[in-house]
């Protein structure tokens, strides 16, 4: 039977932008299917030290857990050990903040080993300073063999054990990162394109309707945690690696993101952001923002990115929608759903990775079938004359690959526009 919920969200100066904290709020619990049966906010300058609530709105919010029979208090704001603590005394309910609930989420969505690990990671350096509050075998006395002596408390012992296990957890994602960071750069002559963007903004749909893949999209928080990556047969372009990777949200824990760091390689390495934004979302302004932090923290604020606006056929409020087009100019429409608006993605997405390219001529011997089928994986070949036993190859080729293949097997200039008319062209 699912618990009943009890949400409830202090507003300070610094959320003065958040619309309704508690409707997103209500959406994560919804993840997890417990019954929301109450709701409480308050404004305040800043959190009470002690109950992070004041005095009169604790006492309302145990009359309330105690009239709705509420199972857990969920709080939308980070709480400190002894914070939770004093809350559970005062209320006699459960009590959970908005990292809790996120870990729990993240936990009941992991389904990779690697994601095991980082959620696993997460909540245990989440944990480890709770102790007190998670154990009811505090007052027990453990002694025996491995132990530091006679008379150490059972709270010792777990905090011990949660400390190797959290050392443990680091060393093994620290050689996931790596093997992570070597198959990206392996990968590094193919050009990447990363969809971020807050959770729930349909990436992974995007994702299908762009590639044609099938991996799992659902309307529900969270329902990637793993990278995915797909080949895209980008229009007039050709192949470029399309990623999909967990999505971002609102004060999201800076645990998971160090935990994640792995999973998050691809983004990193991409040539390209597309920011998915939910334009039919009332808080589409402010999960805008809180994407661009996340991604301000991940050191990645200055690559290059295009926002796209997702979800265009079920935005209800035209003036909205006109507010997005008149902040976001150069924003991109979609409907990943419905199909609509992808040509226009694929143009703008072939237009930003151009900026990275350049026209060359490219001249081999025509023996050198290595490098002619190297030029044709890693960039566009317009045109070929041949002269003798040499050719010459009009490319379009990414900045990296044209410095990499210079050198005695190949003479690479940049396009003179015109042939010396002795060579005939072939298209």
């Amino acid at each position: 039977m699912a618990e009943a919920a009890v949400l409830v969200a202090v507003l300070t100066p610094e959320q003065a932008t958040v619309l309704d904290p508690l409707e997103e709020l209500e959406g994560l619990p919804t993840t997890l299917a417990p019954a929301v049966v109450g709701y409480l906010t308050q404004r305040r300058e800043t959190p009470d030290a002690t109950t992070y609530l004041g005095k009169g709105k604790v006492d309302e919010l145990r009359c309330l857990a105690e009239t709705r029979a509420a199972d857990v208090i969920i709080f939308d704001n980070d709480l400190s050990p002894a914070q939770t603590r004093n809350l559970e005394k005062a209320t006699g309910v459960k009590v959970l903040d908005r990292t809790e609930l996120i870990l729990d989420i993240f936990a009941s969505r992991a389904r990779t080993h690697e994601a095991r690990l980082a959620v696993e990671l997460a909540q245990l350096e989440y944990s480890l300073p709770r102790l007190k509050r998670m154990w009811t075998h505090l007052s027990r006395l453990k002694m025996g063999i491995g132990m530091r002596g006679p008379g150490e408390k059972q709270l010792e012992v777990d905090r011990r054990l949660v400390e190797k296990r959290i050392h443990d957890l680091r060393t093994e994602l620290a050689q996931i990162e790596r093997r992570r960071e070597r198959e990206v750069a392996a990968r590094a002559e193919r050009m990447t394109v990363s969809l971020v963007g807050y959770t729930n903004a349909g990436k992974s749909t995007l994702l299908n309707a762009l590639t044609g893949s099938d991996v799992y999209a659902a309307d529900k928080l969270f329902a990637t945690l793993d990278t995915r990556t797909r080949r895209w047969q980008l229009p007039g372009w050709g192949p470029v690696l399309l990623s999909d990777t967990v999505g971002f949200i609102r004060n999201l824990p800076h645990r998971l993101i160090a935990s994640f760091k792995a999973t998050l390689e691809e983004t990193r390495r991409a040539h390209l952001l597309l920011h998915v934004a939910d334009a039919s979302n009332p808080a589409v302004f402010e999960q805008i923002a809180a994407v661009y932090r996340v991604i301000s923290e991940l050191g990645i604020e200055t690559k290059d990115a295009i926002l796209v606006l997702n979800k265009i056929d079920a935005v209800a409020d035209r003036a909205r929608l006109d507010g997005l087009r008149f902040r976001f100019p150069a924003a991109i429409e979609v409907s990943a759903r419905r199909g609509i608006g992808l040509n226009q993605l694929a143009a703008a997405v072939s237009t930003a990775l151009s900026r990275s390219f350049v026209d060359v001529d490219v001249q081999t011997h025509v023996s050198n079938g290595r490098l002619m089928a190297y030029l044709a994986a890693n960039g566009e070949v317009l045109s070929k004359q041949y002269h003798d036993a040499r050719v010459t190859m009009h490319c379009r080729l990414p900045q990296h690959v044209a410095q990499k293949i210079r050198g005695d097997e190949a003479v690479v200039r940049p396009h003179s526009g015109n042939g010396n008319g002795r060579f005939p062209a072939e298209s």
